[in-house]
């Protein structure tokens, strides 16, 4: 193990005691005791036509399943999350309720605090899951149709539920060892604890009538036109798997590396403790990828941790509650700033020198002021791009992403495409999630024709 001294500086692993890694990494924040969500639940006025429901993504019958809630019927409540959105307890989790059905709560109009529509979803599908009991859901009588779904995903995931429960038979490719695509791979550890993400999975797909197959990517393993031949229809989930350039120089350094394989790594890993974070870490971007690779990296042991963006706090993608995150957990957030050099010595990184920026006639320019901040690990989190390459040319592109019609469906028939490599949309778990289920039921329909 690492000694203190030479912990003092650098990269390593082991910065903390063994017991603090489970502190630091438990769940941000504890479910609701049955007490606290009946409470809860008695504070909803169960609108009719509730703005709540309107600004739901997915649809939840949100008055519904909180008033079952308060009836003790958690298995009803749970019922009435999933039937719309087969992802609802991940979504309870990691959903920026506070910017969707929280906000549109009527109870702002009168007092500060809203109901707590995600703690209460929560507390319903983890009563469900935790004494499942008989299945939800009976899958239709089985059509004889065959739909390949690429990328298992929110959106993939939700497509291929849909798709079975309808009685046709789903083959999902998905390219990690893994399913669950963000949700396993792309969210903090403290947002989805006890291994969740790939419990909610098992229960997906015990629906059945989707056949798995891992370690298989597009345009390596499987081509569009093989499974366009092989399969009825197609539905493509397959995320955004290109990161974006600084726009300087990116020397072939140690401790310069992406966010999303950082945040990947610690996702995957079983010791957080063999996990190496350096002392001074900056992490660019203004997203939520930027804030959990910065709380982590306070949580795995980091002394500085500073965000940096280019703009100010309201422009960040990250929202107020996740900005508010970040600096109560020691993160420093320093705006109007972009990276000018990468800073390296003896084959490592020591320190990024920003330009201070500021709007001018509307366009984001640099100042002429520069300031260095030293870091012996750099973190890039300024957005991640679609690959087109593997889906050829054949399906048509807006914005460096797939077109599609509202229903899914891309300018190559019998093709479907949804989740953050369809353009539009705020690249959201319960988004991807909302693209899954619309594509199926546009499927199923032309299946059926």
């Amino acid at each position: 193990m690492d000694t203190l001294a030479s912990r003092a500086c650098g990269i390593h692993a082991a910065r903390l005691n063994l017991a603090d890694y489970a502190v630091n990494f438990s769940d941000a924040h504890p479910p609701l005791t049955r007490p606290q969500a009946l409470i809860e639940a008695e504070r909803c006025y169960y609108c009719h036509d509730a703005p709540c429901a309107t600004a739901c993504p997915t649809g939840i019958d949100i008055p519904s399943f909180i008033h079952r809630i308060a009836q003790d019927n958690n298995r009803g409540a749970a019922r009435a999350i999933l039937e719309a959105n087969p992802l609802g307890g991940m979504c309870a989790r990691v959903c920026p309720t506070e910017v969707l059905c929280e906000q549109a709560c009527v109870r702002n109009t009168n007092e500060d605090k809203p109901v707590e529509i995600g703690s209460l979803q929560r507390y319903a599908t983890d009563a469900f899951f935790a004494q499942p009991g008989a299945p939800l859901f009976q899958r239709a009588a089985v059509t004889g149709k065959r739909v390949a779904v690429v990328g298992a995903g929110p959106a993939g995931l939700a497509c291929a539920h849909g798709l079975a429960v309808r009685g046709h038979d789903v083959v999902l490719f998905e390219a990690r060892p893994k399913l669950g695509g963000l949700n396993e791979y792309g969210l903090a550890s403290y947002k989805t604890t006890h291994n969740f993400a790939q419990k909610e999975v098992e229960w997906l797909l015990s629906i059945g009538g989707i056949e798995v197959r891992t370690g298989q990517q597009l345009g390596r393993d499987i081509t569009l036109d093989s499974l366009l031949g092989a399969y009825d229809a197609v539905f493509l989930g397959l995320g955004l798997q290109g990161v974006n350039a600084l726009g300087v120089a990116e020397p072939t350094v140690t401790g310069l590396r992406n966010a999303v394989d950082f945040i990947a790594e610690l996702r995957q890993s079983t010791d957080l403790s063999t996990l190496p974070v350096g002392r001074r870490v900056v992490v660019i971007g203004g997203g939520m990828t930027a804030v959990d690779a910065a709380v982590q990296s306070r949580k795995l042991g980091a002394e500085e941790v500073t965000i940096v963006y280019r703009r100010g706090a309201e422009a960040m993608s990250a929202s107020a509650v996740e900005q508010q995150w970040a600096q109560t957990n020691g993160v420093t957030i320093r705006h109007w700033a972009a990276p000018n050099e990468v800073l390296s010595e003896n084959g490592a990184v020591k320190g990024v020198r920003f330009a201070a920026t500021a709007l001018s006639g509307g366009k984001l320019v640099e100042t002429g002021e520069t300031f260095t901040l030293d870091a012996d690990m750099v973190l890039k989190a300024i957005g991640q791009t679609f690959v087109a390459e593997p889906v050829g040319n054949r399906i048509a592109l807006e914005g460096g992403r797939i077109a599609t019609d509202a229903e899914g469906q891309t300018s190559l028939p019998r093709v479907w495409a949804g989740g953050d490599c369809r353009v539009g949309g705020r690249d959201l778990t319960v988004e991807a999630v909302e693209h899954g289920k619309v594509a199926a039921v546009s499927i199923h329909a032309a299946l059926m024709a």
